[in-house]
């Protein structure tokens, strides 16, 4: 009974780590797409936001990243819960000293990017997808949805600018321990390259806190 138990904790964990790095994949895609806001004609965001929008193979990866988000919510909160289920009785001082600043705050962490990602998706996608709250713009005698303008314009808004960033440190914080657990869940633990994952699970984090970041710093003090 309880090795089947361990192996359930095992899969959970295995399909957990998957699932991140999928995601984590889906978030430098998303983010090339996002720089290109920034370019002087915008018209080549609004034109790659319609192909994310409508080609077939695009909504096909689509359902597959909603459930690659479920699996990782759903797995994760499991997983926490098992853990404080098995220690029922903590210690007055926990062996935080042993433990990555990282990986104390992880479930903390999940919840106010969850609770980003609502929001982030009622801005955005929710607009454009289901209430057509977009302006359009023709490009080369098609018409477009304006969702450069939409971005701009949410970008000019200081509070909207301050909690972006912060939704995308906490975000850094939790891929920077996310990243090397999801390798260690898959079993590539070793003394040898260990340090490197590491190390690279620092460099994932940091790119992707300042590849976002930059967007919404260069629209609001930029011309725009």
């Amino acid at each position: 009974m309880g090795n089947s138990i361990l192996q359930s904790s095992l899969t959970k964990k295995y399909v957990m780590a998957l699932a991140g790095i999928f995601l984590i994949t889906f978030l430098f895609v998303h983010m090339s797409i996002n720089l290109l806001v920034l370019l002087p004609n915008t018209d080549w965001f609004n034109i790659a936001a319609h192909f994310m929008g409508t080609n077939i193979l695009i909504k096909i990866f689509e359902v597959v990243l909603f459930g690659g988000f479920i699996i990782h919510i759903i797995y994760g909160l499991i997983l926490q819960i098992q853990n404080w289920l098995a220690r029922p009785n903590r210690y007055k001082v926990e062996g935080w000293s042993h433990t990555s600043p990282f990986s104390k705050f992880m479930i903390h962490t999940a919840v106010l990017i969850f609770v980003f990602l609502i929001i982030h998706l009622g801005d955005f996608y929710i607009k454009a997808k289901f209430l057509g709250d977009v302006g359009e713009v023709a490009i080369d005698g098609h018409m477009y949805h304006n969702l450069a303008a939409l971005v701009i314009a949410k970008f000019q808004i200081p509070l909207f600018v301050f909690g972006y960033i912060l939704a995308l440190l906490f975000l850094g914080f939790h891929l920077q321990h996310g990243f090397q657990s999801a390798f260690q869940s898959l079993g590539l633990n070793h003394e040898k390259y260990t340090p490197f994952i590491k190390w690279l699970s620092s460099i994932v984090a940091i790119a992707l806190v300042v590849g976002y970041t930059i967007i919404p710093l260069v629209i609001y003090f930029g011309n725009y």
